[in-house]
C-alpha cells in the first residue's frame, strides 16, 4: 500500500445513523466515513441494502457495486419493521449527530422515523434526505433513478452528438454527484450546529442537483435565449477552432485525444503548428485568427488529424502538453485501473476485504497533506451489529442475545 495514506480525523467523534441504499446516499454517507465519521450502516437481516445484489440461499458473487459506495462504513442488521428493532434504532439516534435516508417518497414516514419524530428523539440531529423530485414539484411522489434524474435535470439533452438522439452521460452523476451535495451541506450543517446546537432537516432532490451541474448549459441558454444543444466532443456556445476528439493510432474504439486551444491565447495555435510539423502554416491568413480557423474547422481538423493518426493518444498528450497546449488522451477504465501513479498516490487503493478478492477502486481523492485517506472494508451484512449496540448504547451481551431471539436484529 502506498505511504502516501492514512486516516483522516477531521469528523472523529461523528455518528451516522445510515439508512441509505444503492448509491446517491450512500456515496455520500461512505465520503463522510472517509473523512472520519462513524458512519453506522442500517440494513434489512435477510439481503441488506439492496446495492449488495445478494441472491437468497447463493453466495454473494458480485459484491464490486456495493464496495464502491460502502467503504469505511459498519453494518448493523436490524429489523424495523419489529418493534423492539425500530426502538433500537430510535436509541441510536438519540446518540447520533446525522441521520440520512434515501428511500422511496413516504417511506421513512410509513417507517415511523419521520422528521418530526425523530427531532422529538434527537433535537440536534441532522437529518439528511435524498429523494428523487423535490417537494412542491408535481413529480415528487415519484420514483427516481440516476438516469431518470439525468434525463429530467437536463444533461441527456446536452449530451450525444449534434445530430443524434439525447444520450446518457457514461457516469452516475445524478445519484454521486446529488450524495457530494448533500455531504457539503451536511458538514456545513455540522459547523453551524457548533455554535448553536441546533439541529436541521436537509432534504436535496436529484432533479434539482442536476441542474448545479447544468450551470454551463445554462449560461449557454442566458447568452442565446435557447435551449442549450448537444454538441458531440464540442462546447456548443464555445466557437473556437481546433477543439474537439482527433483519432491517435493504432485505431481502437478510445483512441483518440481531445485537443483545445483557447482564444485567449494566440501562441496556442502557433505552438501546435510547430509540433505537428506545419510550421509552414505559422503566419497563414487563412488560419490567423480564431474567427479564421472556425470559418475553416474542417480544414483544421483535418490538418491536425494527419498528424494525430501517426501518435499514440500518449504520445500526442505528452508532446502537446509539453509544447503548452491543453490536450488529453482518452482514457478507459483498464488503462486508468493499471496507471501505477494513482496508487502511487493513494488515489486508487486496494480494499482488502475478509470475505472477496482484494478489489482495487478510487478513494476519496482529496489530499491533505499531502496524503489520501486510507480505505478500509466494505461491511460484512450485519458484521459490526454486536460491538455497535454494545458501544453506541452500552448492552450487554445477554440483551443483545434477547434482541437476536426476538427478531429485532440479525444473528451476526
Amino acid at each position: 500500500m502506498s505511504d502516501n495514506v492514512t486516516d483522516f480525523k477531521f469528523l472523529e467523534g461523528v455518528k451516522i445513523v445510515d439508512l441509505t441504499q444503492f448509491e446517491a446516499g450512500p456515496s455520500c454517507t461512505e465520503s463522510l466515513a472517509w473523512l472520519g465519521a462513524e458512519v453506522v450502516k442500517i440494513e434489512n437481516p435477510r439481503m441488506g441494502d439492496p446495492g449488495r445484489r445478494l441472491k437468497a440461499n447463493m453466495p454473494d458473487d458480485d459484491p464490486y457495486y456495493f464496495h464502491m459506495f460502502n467503504a469505511n462504513k459498519k453494518s448493523v442488521t436490524v429489523n424495523l419493521k419489529n418493534e423492539e428493532g425500530l426502538d433500537l434504532v430510535k436509541d441510536m439516534i438519540h446518540e447520533a449527530d446525522i441521520m440520512m435516508e434515501n428511500f422511496a417518497p413516504g417511506a421513512i414516514e410509513r417507517l415511523g422515523l419521520s422528521y418530526d419524530v425523530v427531532r422529538q428523539i434527537n433535537p440536534g440531529i441532522i437529518y439528511a434526505q435524498v429523494k428523487g423530485f423535490g417537494e412542491g414539484s408535481p413529480f415528487e411522489k415519484n420514483l427516481s433513478f440516476d438516469m431518470i434524474a439525468q434525463a429530467c435535470g437536463g444533461t441527456f439533452s446536452v449530451t450525444g452528438a449534434p445530430d443524434g438522439p439525447p444520450t446518457r452521460p457514461g457516469i452516475t452523476i445524478g445519484d454521486t454527484g446529488t450524495g457530494m451535495l448533500m455531504a457539503i451541506t451536511i458538514l456545513g450543517a455540522l459547523y453551524k450546529r457548533r455554535e448553536t446546537g441546533e439541529g436541521h432537516r436537509i432534504q436535496v432532490a436529484m432533479q434539482d442537483a442536476m441542474l448545479h451541474y447544468m450551470r454551463v448549459n445554462f449560461a449557454t441558454q442566458g447568452r442565446t435565449g435557447k435551449a442549450a444543444q448537444r454538441g458531440g466532443g464540442k462546447v456548443p456556445g464555445i466557437t473556437n477552432a481546433p477543439m474537439g476528439l482527433y483519432p491517435c493510432a493504432p485505431g481502437d474504439q478510445n483512441d483518440y485525444v481531445y485537443i483545445m486551444t483557447s482564444r485567449a491565447n494566440p501562441e496556442h495555435w502557433d505552438r501546435l503548428l510547430s509540433v505537428i510539423g506545419r510550421e509552414d502554416l505559422i503566419g497563414n491568413t487563412n488560419y490567423l485568427t480564431p474567427g479564421d480557423r472556425v470559418e475553416r474547422s474542417d480544414e483544421v481538423d483535418e490538418i491536425i488529424s494527419a498528424w494525430t493518426r501517426t501518435q499514440t493518444k500518449q504520445d500526442a498528450m505528452q508532446l502537446m502538453g509539453e509544447a503548452g497546449i491543453p490536450a488529453g488522451a482518452v482514457l478507459d477504465t483498464d488503462e486508468l485501473n493499471n496507471d501505477k501513479t494513482f496508487e502511487d498516490r493513494g488515489v486508487m487503493q486496494t480494499m482488502a476485504h475478509p470475505v472477496h478478492h482484494d478489489f482495487k477502486m478510487p478513494a476519496w481523492p482529496v489530499r491533505v497533506d499531502g496524503k489520501a485517506s486510507r480505505l478500509k472494508s466494505s461491511p460484512v451484512l450485519g458484521e459490526h451489529t454486536d460491538t455497535v449496540i454494545s458501544d453506541w448504547l452500552g448492552l450487554n451481551d445477554a440483551a443483545i442475545d434477547a434482541l437476536k431471539s426476538k427478531g429485532a436484529i440479525g444473528p451476526q
